[in-house]
């Protein structure tokens, strides 16, 4: 196995530079971080430094810029690790500069959250283009210990296998291999999620969404305020390339893009990193917090839902570690409400099982990525609280696509989740 110890990034004053910096350094490599300016630069390790409330991290890393300082890093790195704009001309101009200067060994890696591994790695060199391949951390990177390592079709198999084995025994990740398909695994899977409730949100308002679709759902975070952290304009690039590059993917129209996300990204309304311009929620200069309306796009004082029987009830079972039963609360509640929340869940489970055999290669891969990726309750978990056979029930009452692997499990009286009920639970604490 190659020896790994000095580690480039590209794009290093981005949130996931910075945060892929912290990282690399904590886990005991030599990291040089390089932006257009050394300016630039130098504000990514600041960065770095408040994300690991530490500044020791900054003894093993150094800055640079690409027009000084790009060829030499890249001659003497183990590693590349791309974290530019989600443009894919942008990062192919890069890479045939790194193609240029690399090691012949030494691993390339993007971590594009969507993006086509095969496109990038084309018309590369034959070295590079197997050792080439997409190390997909999330957000943020320090805390969040997912990871998806997405092999271009040229990859090197012997790269693929050490570079899983690298960022689980020395990052710590929690790893899966996906394929490369728009989104992978975890965003194909979340972002379907998060786009039907930003849709619904026309109808029904931010606040009851989020409320519905609360943690007592098994997520750590409502929805739209997942939305917000992430970025409308990262939202908008992950669900507007599987919309346009999976016109056979049965869920499709649940990727295409509301009007409003498409018109605020446009006036610069980003979520968190727009303070200002603000997201589903805003904080006004006054302390006080809005909540958007996406009919008018103006912001409103926000209220907060009125209680719902059924989430309530979710809420107190799940405080006390009773999440079979919490589930079975939304299972059978009556409503308009209980049934738009159950179509969202039970789609969930459907959608991400349903990847089972080809994006992702089994249901444990997919409950791996989707627990510690995203920290949310893994379909899996939530078909072994409901229990296969129901799952069953349900998925058909709604007219659901039932995967293969639950109906095995209904038929074989199994279980998904290798940690059960317990799955469910860490993801409320989150």
């Amino acid at each position: 196995m190659v020896e790994r110890r000095k580690v480039v990034i590209l794009g290093s004053n981005g949130t996931m530079g910075a945060g892929a910096a912290v990282v690399f350094a904590g886990a005991g490599f030599e990291v040089v971080m390089l932006a257009r300016e050394p300016a630039k630069a130098r504000a990514g390790i600041e960065a770095a430094k408040r994300v690991a409330r530490s500044e020791a991290v900054a003894e093993r890393i150094e800055y640079g810029s690409y027009r000084e300082h790009l060829a030499r890093a890249v001659a003497q790195a183990d590693i590349v690790f791309e974290a530019l704009a989600e443009e894919l001309e942008l990062k192919r101009a890069f890479f045939a500069e790194v193609d240029r200067w690399r090691k012949p060994e030494a691993l390339v890696a993007s971590n594009s959250s969507g993006l086509s591994m095969a496109e990038m790695a084309a018309g590369h060199s034959l070295s590079f283009r197997r050792c080439f391949l997409g190390i997909h951390l999330f957000n943020p990177p320090h805390l969040v210990v997912g990871a998806e390592v997405v092999p271009n079709p040229e990859s090197d198999p012997e790269v693929v296998e050490q570079t899983a084995v690298l960022l689980a025994r020395r990052l710590g990740r929690k790893v899966i291999v996906a394929g490369d398909q728009p989104g992978f695994v975890g965003n194909r899977v979340g972002l379907k999620v998060l786009n039907e409730v930003a849709q619904l949100a026309v109808e029904h308002g931010v606040a009851l969404m989020d409320y519905l679709v609360g943690p007592h759902t098994g997520r750590s975070m409502p929805p739209l305020k997942t939305i917000d952290l992430i970025g409308w304009d990262v939202h908008k690039a992950i669900v507007a390339n599987i919309y346009a590059r999976c016109p056979e993917d049965p869920a499709r129209d649940s990727f295409r893009l509301p009007q409003f996300i498409e018109h605020g990204v446009a006036a610069g309304r980003l979520g968190v990193k727009t303070p200002a311009g603000g997201g589903f929620y805003r904080q006004e200069t006054n302390g006080t917090l809005t909540v958007l309306d996406p009919a008018s796009a103006e912001y409103r004082p926000y209220r907060a839902p009125a209680p719902v029987g059924f989430v309530e009830a979710m809420r107190r079972l799940n405080r006390i570690g009773r999440y079979r039963e919490a589930v079975a609360v939304m299972a059978d509640a009556q409503g308009a409400e209980a049934e738009l929340l159950r179509r969202l869940v039970l789609g969930y489970l459907s959608y991400g099982l349903g990847l089972c055999g080809g994006v992702a290669r089994t249901a444990a891969d997919v409950d791996t990525i989707m627990g510690y990726g995203f920290n949310w309750a893994p379909p899996g978990a939530l078909v072994d609280l409901l229990g296969a056979r129901r799952t069953v029930e349900l998925l058909e009452r709604h007219r659901l696509a039932v995967p293969a692997v639950v109906e095995r499990a209904a038929a074989n009286g199994e279980r998904l989740c290798g940690g059960g009920p317990m799955e469910y639970g860490r993801t409320l604490v989150g």
